[in-house]
């Protein structure tokens, strides 16, 4: 691999070892993947962040580097944490948990990085233009910066994000490059999609055929950046799919050959198979939208749907702080919390400890959060649209 003289010097130790140390991991990644150089990047997003996902060895990992003054290079933000940083307590989440979290959000707030805790950086002020070198590691934000934005990052780990953060580089390997962003299979979709939750489905079902492939999408009749978000992330959880294209929806689409692809059709029978097989519960002890994180959109469909209405029993969303500050602002928390629900931010159902605070059984509206919660969580899912949840804890 080609490095600057300034790249060897970081390798010899120069800029002292924290960063001779994370210079050399990426060297390492170059070498298996074959870069043949680095290439800068606009921004990094980290993930790892939550204390049940880390544990107390990656939070001390933190603070040793915090501890040894490494400092980010560029524009980087953390994926979501164990619990809503400011409003835990009034959430029940456990106190001891809580502690712990903190010093992880205190050492990634040392080194320079923006702890807004999210999934969905694009929407919370870190958003990449087109054709943009990023180093972003959360599967859902990756699939959506590649897929929808037309960014190019590959499917980063912790300690590569982390690396990539603190030297502002990247190999220049996968789909950072032009020829490895075509797509490899053709998904013919032969029927409606009228709710996230469809396009979850779609989402799962394609991603556990084709696993890593990159698929083409036809016939996807319209879909706005919130049902891209939801397809995206499923393929990404069940099939590790960190790129597609869909056919008039996204940037990239038009520049793609499909000829000679396989096809492989998709029915409204292969939708409703996929929510059968998801579905393990039948009444949820609670309901959690936003996985990957809310929008301003959807918190504003919750809360046009639950308006004048009584939940019985417990409903999330799940957001980013930017985005639970504007719902504030706009009257949509105030009409949620009326009615029994909560805005949550920096935190989502899977990397919340939601299984030691009495929960057996979630109800989601998102194939990824459906693929997840059963290993992750402990629990039982009832998968199914926003209108059948909210109509379930009513």
């Amino acid at each position: 691999m080609y490095l600057t003289n300034e790249q060897e010097a970081i390798l010899n130790g120069e800029n002292g070892p924290v960063e001779e140390r994370l210079f050399r991991l990426l060297v390492r990644l170059g070498d298996i993947y074959g870069a043949e150089k680095m290439i800068p990047v606009g921004s990094v997003q980290v993930a790892g962040v939550s204390f049940k996902s880390i544990k107390l060895p990656g939070t001390e990992f933190l603070e040793d580097m915090a501890g040894k003054g490494a400092k980010v290079k560029v524009l980087t933000y953390l994926n979501p944490a164990g619990m809503d940083i400011e409003d835990w307590k009034e959430y029940g989440f456990p106190e001891e948990f809580a502690t712990n979290q903190m010093r992880i959000m205190d050492a990634f707030r040392a080194m320079g990085i923006v702890v807004t805790a999210t999934c969905t950086p694009y929407l919370a002020g870190n958003l990449p233009r087109f054709r943009e070198h990023i180093a972003w590691s959360e599967s859902s934000a990756v699939s959506f910066s590649n897929s929808v934005i037309g960014a190019r990052t590959n499917r980063e780990g912790g300690p590569s994000a982390l690396a990539a953060a603190i030297c502002g580089v990247t190999p220049d390997y996968g789909l950072h490059r032009d020829e490895n962003r075509t797509p490899d299979v053709v998904i013919d979709i032969e029927t409606d999609l009228d709710f996230s939750s469809d396009f979850g489905a779609l989402g799962y079902h394609v991603g556990k055929l084709i696993k890593n492939k990159k698929p083409y999408f036809k016939g996807i009749r319209n879909a706005n950046t919130d049902q891209l978000k939801a397809l995206g992330a499923a393929m990404a959880a069940s099939g590790a799919v960190a790129l597609y294209h869909a056919e008039e929806l996204t940037p990239e689409a038009h520049l793609m050959d499909t000829s000679g692809l396989e096809t492989i059709s998709v029915s409204g029978s292969d939708i409703q198979e996929t929510y059968d097989k998801l579905n393990t519960g039948e009444e949820p002890d609670i309901v959690i939208f936003g996985c990957p994180h809310a929008s301003l959109r959807e918190i504003a469909s919750v809360a046009e749907k639950v308006e004048g209405k009584t939940l019985t029993k417990p409903v999330w969303i799940a957001t980013s702080r930017v985005m639970k500050e504007a719902a504030e602002r706009m009257g949509y928390r105030e009409i949620i919390e009326a009615a029994g629900g909560k805005i949550v931010a920096d935190t989502c159902c899977v990397v919340s400890p939601i299984e030691d605070m009495g929960y057996n059984t979630t109800g989601v509206n998102s194939g990824k959060a459906a693929n997840y919660l059963p290993g992750f969580c402990k629990q039982n899912v009832v998968f199914t649209n926003i209108d059948d949840l909210i109509a379930k804890q009513e």
